[in-house]
């Protein structure tokens, strides 16, 4: 199993920052691998919102179903695969100030195949760095 849990600062409000993470619409702009994002019903997460997510990573193509299973409103809301991967995670934002908040990812990550279950160190480092590249992107989209 690969988990992960990845922050960091951002130099914008926490309810911007929100209103980013919290539409899967807004996923492609800011995470590195994602084709397309599907979420229905569109607009800002809540309980029982579905996606439907093609992304590249480590040279492969997945399509994976999702389903938000828990929300707090302005502040995080934690999801799961119903297809694809198996996977379950999180999006949480923290204020700081007015003007400052704090962005985390969690991700659990079980790999099914052999050959997944044998690179998972590579694939952590791999998830770890993508993650890491996302925050980044996500406060420079937030700062523009």
């Amino acid at each position: 199993m690969i988990e992960l849990q990845e922050a960091g600062e951002i130099a914008c409000p926490a309810g911007r920052v929100w209103a980013i993470v919290a539409d899967y619409d807004r996923d492609p702009r800011w995470r590195k691998g994602v084709e397309t994002m599907a979420p229905r019903p569109e607009g800002v997460v809540r309980v029982g919102t579905t996606t439907a997510e093609v992304m590249r990573f480590a040279g492969r193509t997945y399509r994976n179903g999702g389903e938000v299973v828990q929300v707090e409103p302005g502040r995080s809301f934690a999801w799961r695969t119903t297809s694809g991967i198996d996977a379950e995670g999180g999006r949480l934002v923290e204020p700081l100030g007015a003007d400052r908040c704090r962005f985390t990812f969690h991700v659990r990550v079980t790999p099914r195949a052999t050959s997944e279950r044998l690179l998972e160190p590579v694939l952590r480092w791999l998830l770890r760095r993508s993650i890491r590249a996302d925050i980044r992107r996500l406060a420079a989209l937030c700062a523009s």
